[in-house]
């Protein structure tokens, strides 16, 4: 289901994100040569409602319409989503839970992208994304060796570290070259374009990626212990009576903030079984851990930091409700305390 192509479609600089599909036929790869012959690679689209990658490499791609100082790999995701301005459609998996393991055509498509990358010695990988509620431009990486830290800090002070779910594309790209994912802010922002062209700009002009270890003063790492679910089939409302369970309407305002103990963030309708389902790394339900359930409402058991809170019921329903945080010190800060 991947198509392979070694120059720019026609149109596609001037496409929307819903004419991709009738223009490039489903997901496919697009292999431009630059000055440098490693590749950098940039996956934009894995998520069919996530715009800001392929505005990005469309700008991009215009700034350099006479030649590229690098070889550019562009790997065009969802665009079936995308007719629809959806994260996915229904009966697809996430684009970006493909990336290990097998069992569908995605995932073999995945694992296509990947041997292909691997062949072109993959220079660096980015992939770019936006969130669904308000959030800060952070990034999110699955290793902690320098160069990744790097690249991370590059980007934004904040860095997450997922090693849960094991199977996005920046984990896969982690084992051929330094790779991160761009959180940046919601869809059709300009700043965010803005930003995310900065730093991918920025990658095409590098030589190397550095490897030593990046300053604490320039990088706030977290990292992401458990995720939040909510059970299924209940309704889910905002500030609404009426739902099995309801958040308050400025629910996203929560990101990246700490909240304290005792702090309420839902109300379960009286009589309904809705719940939140917390799961840590290893997969294990550790919702008594982090929630109780007082009267009616859902409040937190200690100190809790959550990140991309959305207020998209069918996000939610889709992926999950957020993560669940812990400030992270950096390699070199738990080398040094280790010596103390």
């Amino acid at each position: 289901m991947l198509n392979i192509v070694n120059q720019l479609p026609a149109g596609f600089l001037q496409a929307r994100a819903e004419q991709l599909q009738d223009l490039l036929g489903g997901p496919t790869l697009i292999h431009l040569a630059g000055e440098r012959e490693q590749p950098l690679f940039v996956s934009v689209l894995l998520h069919g409602n996530e715009t800001t990658g392929l505005l990005t490499v469309q700008r991009l791609l215009k700034r350099y319409a006479s030649g590229l100082p690098r070889s550019l790999s562009i790997f065009v995701g969802n665009t079936a989503a995308a007719v629809y301005n959806m994260r996915r459609l229904d009966g697809q998996p996430d684009y970006n839970r493909i990336w290990k393991g097998n069992g569908t055509p995605e995932h073999a498509m995945a694992q296509q992208v990947l041997d292909e990358m691997r062949r072109r010695k993959v220079f660096i990988a980015v992939d770019i994304h936006n969130n669904t509620g308000m959030n800060p431009h952070y990034s999110v990486v699955t290793c902690l060796q320098n160069p990744h830290l790097q690249l991370a800090a590059m980007f934004s002070r904040i860095a997450l570290e997922v090693v849960r779910p094991d199977t996005t594309s920046t984990n896969a790209f982690s084992g051929l070259c330094p790779a991160v994912t761009l959180e940046s802010g919601l869809p059709g922002k300009e700043h965010g374009t803005d930003h995310v062209l900065d730093f991918v700009d920025g990658c095409l002009h590098m030589a190397r990626v550095p490897d030593t270890p990046v300053h604490p003063h320039d990088l706030e790492l977290y990292h992401a212990v458990a995720v939040v679910k909510v059970s299924r089939d209940c309704r889910i409302g905002f500030n609404d009576n009426d739902a099995d369970i309801s958040f308050p309407a400025d629910l996203d305002k929560l990101n990246f903030r700490e909240l304290e103990e005792g702090a309420c963030i839902a109300r379960i309708h009286p009589g309904s079984q809705a719940c939140l389902i917390v799961t840590d790394e290893q997969g294990r339900d550790v919702s008594q851990r982090w929630f109780r359930k007082t009267d009616d409402h859902v409040c937190t058991i200690g100190p809790v930091m959550p990140a991309m809170l959305t207020r998209d019921a069918k996000i939610i329903h889709q992926d999950c409700l957020c993560y669940l945080m812990s400030r992270k010190l950096l390699p070199q800060q738990e080398a040094s305390k280790g010596i103390s």
